[in-house]
């Protein structure tokens, strides 16, 4: 029996010797990934960019992906274009003519790209093809023509090492082939307007209360909805309409109360029925308890509705803080940049106002006083205390923002009403360059106004340039600071707290930071390179000018996608900036300011000198809600790693790498201290008194913790103190 089965078994065989030729014919392709696993396999995964595996489509924060196959791709936007690393595939032989693949996202060379490398060298680097806002997130076909190369081992290397805009690359569909992938179009620029199939509606909208209210989708079809008053154009954005009036998730608002009595007419690119539902009222239409969403945070500020991001326009004014950001009133993707608005006395209580800045009065002649040209990009404020520019009215100071109306330049807007009422400056623009988002500070030895903005002045590539005004009208170019990206920062902190040893501190959007000397022309860094205190989903943070007390506050934009709410992402707590000397020179240090203590409610749980062994691992405290403020100093043992466990997320020190989750903190005297933050939908982690600072979501947003837990891994450790205390919310009183 065994004869005939081992001939049957070699004709088989030859079968297949001679099938398998046909079936790998040289015009097939060789499909390299495809991405479509859980895992990315046997490719090597450094740094934090990639995560463990493809992402399924658009990731937090980002704009809408187009143009992948399947459900996976190589997507390096996870916690934004802050976070880098490197994802190397196994050893291949090269057999085609061409390797071809599907890229997108960020456009600099050699830091957001795909590499082809061949004994240790690249030889072929394509990269995506954007540099600057106005791009797309759209993958489109590249070809690599290796013929030279066949027969050679090689690897694909995906790198993403820019922390800038368009930080990422997004990469599918990678296979050797001897035929060239075709290039599609490019989508549209209104590509989510393509899922609006509506005609734009007409209606006049009689105003009896301060607030057009506006039901909104967050599956919606984008259209534009453009409001007048007579011949004024009053307000022109992007709204993502409901389908239907069942498919109504919330309902936004826009600011009409200087036209109450009078009537608007709107026109709106949506349903007949959703143009009906449009009215008039003086109160805002709330589907949940407004400041009390199931993942709403409770003591990090976050706007009423809509998309938020980059802080803006932060400063103190008689007896109040000042805070604007980057708003889309109509919608939980980036749109529209109106500047929203809110006033605190303490940093930590937020009421929230009208929009100060709008967005797209283009050419219209007769426009309403706060409507910029295009986007209301980022900027900052300060208070014109001499009347420097002439714009005081009365006794009042004016408060001046200044900002990028983009494919303008850079702009002024002024309140004489402490903020009341907005007007955009007449003499717009007041500085024309190809950058963005001017930081606008008051240098008192030379008595003139400073400007540091993100420029790409050609010879300098991306850099801070750095401007000179008397007046805030007129202003000079003075130097140039090479390598920093958007959102520039510039400001003068004491050393150990001693006012007469002081050292300039400047950084980007990324908030790596240098300090050094400026002349309030020039700064000049006393070291190489960049350091880093901040991690995690914090960008484009921006201090407050004019501090009573001198502090540097600073706010940061915390990069954390909220699902389902009527409003999404949030911003840092404030967090007091401050130079310290450590044993590897200075260093800048960020801790949650003071007043933040004031929200920790009585009796807080607590453990002193506490042994954790292999016995004994781990102790536990009871969250049955979930806002805490924990602190906790450990004493090295012979254990490798301490768990701090709070739900379903953790914070991990390790005692051999000196590290607390992925940021270098040093024990010092055997010691180790941090502190976690927890919010609904998110958790900050503060370690070695302000050392280093992560902004992370948390995984279970909205729900109870269960509990809070430390435990000591691979051996024993002492925890010297823990302090547990429950927060109150900042929106209730």
């Amino acid at each position: 029996m065994n004869k005939p089965l081992r001939s049957m078994t070699c004709n088989l065989l030859l079968l297949l010797a001679i099938a398998i030729p046909t079936l790998l014919r040289a015009d097939d392709n060789i499909l390299i990934n495809d991405f479509e696993a859980a895992d990315y396999g046997g490719w090597k995964v450094e740094g934090d960019a990639f995560g463990t595996g493809p992402a399924q489509g658009t990731l937090a924060g980002q704009m809408q992906l187009t143009g992948f196959e399947g459900k996976g791709l190589v997507n390096s936007f996870l916690g934004g274009d802050k976070s880098t690393g490197k994802l190397t595939s196994p050893t291949f032989t090269i057999e085609r003519d061409y390797i071809t693949f599907l890229i997108g996202g960020g456009g600099h060379k050699e830091k957001t790209c795909a590499n082809l490398i061949i004994g240790g060298e690249v030889v072929l680097s394509a990269t995506g093809p954007n540099h600057q806002p106005g791009g797309n997130e759209f993958l489109n076909w590249e070809n690599w023509d290796v013929r030279e190369y066949k027969g050679e081992k090689a690897v694909i290397q995906i790198v993403d090492n820019e922390s800038g805009g368009w930080g990422h690359i997004n990469f599918d569909q990678v296979s050797q082939s001897d035929t060239k992938a075709d290039k599609k179009p490019d989508p549209a620029p209104t590509q989510s307007s393509d899922k609006n199939p509506h005609a734009e509606n007409t209606q006049e909208l009689k105003i009896t209360g301060k607030y057009i209210l506006v039901p909104v989708s967050n599956t919606g079809q984008r259209g534009r909805m453009t409001v007048y008053v007579g011949d004024q154009l009053v307000h022109n954005l992007d709204c993502d309409f409901p389908a239907n009036a069942n498919a109504i998730d919330w309902w936004t608002y826009i600011n009409m109360s200087e036209y109450v009595g009078k009537t608007a007419k709107v026109v709106a690119r949506t349903a007949p029925e959703i143009c009906e539902m449009l009215e008039s009222s003086d109160e805002i239409r709330n589907l949940q308890p407004l400041y009390d969403e199931v993942r709403r945070p409770q003591f990090h500020f976050s706007q009423m509705r809509g998309w938020c991001n980059d802080p803006n326009g932060m400063v103190y004014h008689d007896g109040k803080y000042h805070f604007f950001w980057q708003c889309n009133p109509a919608g939980r993707k980036w749109a529209n940049m109106y500047w929203g608005y809110a006033t605190s006395p303490d940093m930590i209580h937020w009421t929230e106002h009208d929009r100060a800045l709008r967005p797209f009065g283009g050419d219209v002649e007769s426009r309403h006083p706060a409507m910029a040209d295009k986007n209301c990009f980022s900027g900052s404020g300060n208070i014109d205390f001499n009347n420097s520019a002439g714009l005081q009215i009365g006794d009042e100071k004016t408060i001046v923002l200044a900002f990028t109306d983009t494919g303008c330049g850079e702009c002024l807007a002024y309140s004489n009403d402490r903020g009341k009422t907005w007007q955009y400056y007449e003499g717009n623009p007041i500085i024309e360059h190809k950058g963005r988002d001017p930081k606008l500070i008051w240098y008192e030895p030379g008595q003139h106004w400073v400007i540091a903005v993100y420029d790409e002045a050609p010879e300098h590539g991306q850099n801070i340039a750095i401007y000179t005004s008397k007046d805030l009208k007129n202003w000079e170019h003075q130097s140039n600071i090479p390598g920093y990206f958007e959102c520039a920062e510039i400001f003068e902190l004491p050393v150990d707290g001693d006012a007469t040893k002081t050292k300039w501190v400047i950084f980007a959007a990324d908030a790596r930071y240098a300090f050094g000397h400026f002349d309030g022309k020039t700064f000049t860094p006393e070291h190489e390179g960049k350091h880093q205190v901040h991690w995690g989903s914090n960008y484009a943070s921006q201090c407050f000018s004019n501090h009573p007390d001198g502090r540097v506050v600073q706010i940061g934009w915390a990069q954390i996608d909220i699902p389902d709410m009527p409003f999404n992402q949030s911003f840092t707590v404030p967090t007091n900036l401050t130079l310290h000397t450590t044993e590897d020179g200075v260093r800048m240090f960020a801790n949650p300011i003071k007043e933040l203590e004031l929200l920790r409610k009585p009796n807080p749980e607590t453990a002193e000198n506490v042994e954790l062994t292999s016995q004994t691992p781990m102790i536990q405290v009871d969250a049955t809600d979930q806002l805490f403020d924990v602190v906790v100093t450990l004493k090295k043992g012979n254990a490798s790693k301490a768990v701090l466990q709070f739900g379903e997320n953790k914070v991990t020190y390790d005692f051999n790498a000196q590290t607390l989750d992925e940021m270098p903190l040093k024990l010092k005297d055997g010691r180790v201290t941090f502190r976690v933050l927890v919010d609904r939908p998110m958790y900050e982690l503060i370690g070695g008194g302000g050392a280093c600072f992560k902004t992370s979501g948390r995984r279970d947003m909205g729900q109870p913790l269960g509990n809070i837990s430390i435990a000591a891994e691979g051996g024993s450790l002492t925890i010297e103190s823990l302090e547990v205390h429950e927060m109150a919310s900042a929106w209730k009183k």
